[in-house]
């Protein structure tokens, strides 16, 4: 039972991180990359669809994102797609070909970004720790129905707050890079 509850808030804490670190790849820093479109859903074929099912994106240079819609008849459906999300992108259509140049970012707007993944890390800390009093909460109800000692509730608890500190570590070093990516000039 008590490996039941630990692998339940190992597995909860690795989606957490997981789902931190896929909100930190859709954030914008000066560098092109294909998961910054990850977000954009386009409406086409009377459907709502993301991006990446309708065209194949990719990165020839450092600041371009070249979006290739496999049917020439949506190239319009996908640029309003661009340019109606929030990402702040202006896209380019050539013919058959979106081409969206990625800006430098100002100073300002860097800092800003900076506020946003640090935010979204304390969420994610947040989740974590919730995550811990879950887990704790179990094992304190099943010390007291009897199932397990309170010894054993306790070791318990020790592995869940060791998990709970790697997870969190994780977290740090992934907004640290995060920053520090974001700062680059």
């Amino acid at each position: 039972m008590i490996d039941d509850i630990l692998q339940d808030a190992e597995d909860r804490m690795k989606k957490s991180l997981s789902a931190f670190r896929r909100e930190l790849a859709g954030i914008r820093t000066g560098k092109a990359t294909t998961t910054l479109l990850d977000s954009v859903k386009v409406e086409c074929y009377g459907q709502v669809m993301p991006l990446n099912q309708v065209a194949s994106i990719s990165v020839p240079e450092s600041r371009l994102i070249l979006v290739q819609p496999w049917d020439r008849t949506i190239v319009g459906d996908v640029e309003r797609a661009i340019h109606k999300s929030d990402l702040g992108l202006v896209p380019n259509t050539d013919g058959n070909v979106i081409r969206i140049s990625i800006p430098p970012l100002t100073e300002e707007r860097r800092r800003e970004l900076v506020k946003v993944v640090r935010k979204q890390a304390e969420d994610a800390r947040v989740s974590i720790r919730n995550i811990r009093r879950d887990a704790n909460e179990s094992l304190k109800k099943a010390q007291k129905d009897g199932t397990i000692s309170e010894d054993d509730s306790h070791k318990a608890m020790d592995k869940v707050q060791k998990l709970t500190d790697k997870y969190i570590a994780e977290i740090e070093d992934a907004l640290k890079a995060k920053e520090a990516e974001i700062m680059e000039v």
